[in-house]
């Protein structure tokens, strides 16, 4: 997935909604690079000296790589993939990831009536912004429709986006409890990080052997593993993420077949039109069709 991110404009019906969503966005920030970018919008925009404080509330997953964090009621921590860092309104910070690992973020910024009572009954606070939750692919599907939703900006958008932004917080606040119970198992681990890594990689061209490689695994254990866990060999669920991702570029109709197949790497058209049809039922063009 491509660094991009969007600030979103609210009516007064989207705020008595009771949940609505102020921006969005994913960002992949590699070794020594500067954080934030220059290029951030100068009302999020800070520096690690001075920190800032936000007028909404956000969540940040980290999804590779790791820093810090530090916040008014939070002494500075360190901060490693797998983590949900929360933001609360009015309360300084500062995060920024380590230079020598870089990091990839996932987040979205969000106000309203809805998450106050959340916060009031105690389900989150200030005092432990950072959720140690782990890799879950969920969590990730739920931030990935999440920037879906934001970019195309349908009609009546605002109520969806903001339903997956509660979603979001119920899976997390179980986890949480969770962890408490039945700690992650080790090759668990390593599956959903794999499935994290296909996900925030599935318009690059990568092999299955590139991913045993960033799991430090050889490609014989992690074939047999990823299968024994999924029911599906990871090339083959590689192939299902891309025709899912296929379906929501073809309800975008300035996006021509071709284009789609390029985009998500796909050999050839005929290529991606088979795999879709074998994989939907029908061609991309038909399905199309059936969209408008």
């Amino acid at each position: 997935m491509n660094n991009w991110y969007k600030y979103l404009p609210t009516s007064s019906g989207d705020e008595s909604w009771g949940l609505y969503v102020l921006n969005a966005g994913y960002s992949r920030i590699n070794e020594t690079e500067i954080y934030p970018s220059p290029n951030h919008p100068a009302h999020h925009y800070f520096s690690w000296n001075e920190g800032r404080v936000l007028n909404g509330y956000h969540m940040v997953y980290i999804t590779k790589g790791g820093g810090v964090f530090e916040s008014a009621s939070c002494k500075q921590r360190t901060i490693n993939e797998g983590t949900i860092l929360l933001l609360f309104p009015n309360e300084w910070h500062r995060y920024k990831p380590d230079e020598t690992t870089g990091w990839d973020e996932y987040w979205v910024g969000f106000k309203g009536s809805v998450i106050d009572h959340i916060i009031s009954q105690q389900f989150f606070f200030k005092q432990n912004p950072v959720l140690a939750i782990g890799l879950h692919e969920r969590i990730m599907q739920l931030f990935t429709e999440i920037i879906e939703q934001t970019r195309e900006e349908k009609t009546g958008y605002q109520p969806l986006v903001s339903g997956v932004v509660l979603h979001l917080l119920g899976v997390i606040y179980s986890l949480t409890k969770r962890q408490n119970y039945s700690p992650e198992e080790a090759t668990e681990a390593l599956i959903n990080k794999a499935r994290i890594f296909l996900r925030a990689n599935i318009d690059q061209i990568i092999t299955m052997e590139n991913v045993a490689e960033n799991l430090n695994v050889s490609y014989a254990w992690f074939r047999k593993t990823f299968k024994a866990y999924t029911g599906i060999a990871p090339q083959q669920y590689l192939i299902q993420l891309r025709i899912e991702k296929a379906k929501i570029y073809l309800a975008d109709f300035s996006l021509s077949i071709k284009e789609i197949a390029i985009r998500l790497n796909f050999e050839s058209i005929s290529y991606f039109s088979r795999l879709f049809k074998e994989k939907a039922g029908v061609s991309p063009g038909v399905y199309r069709k059936n969209l408008r």
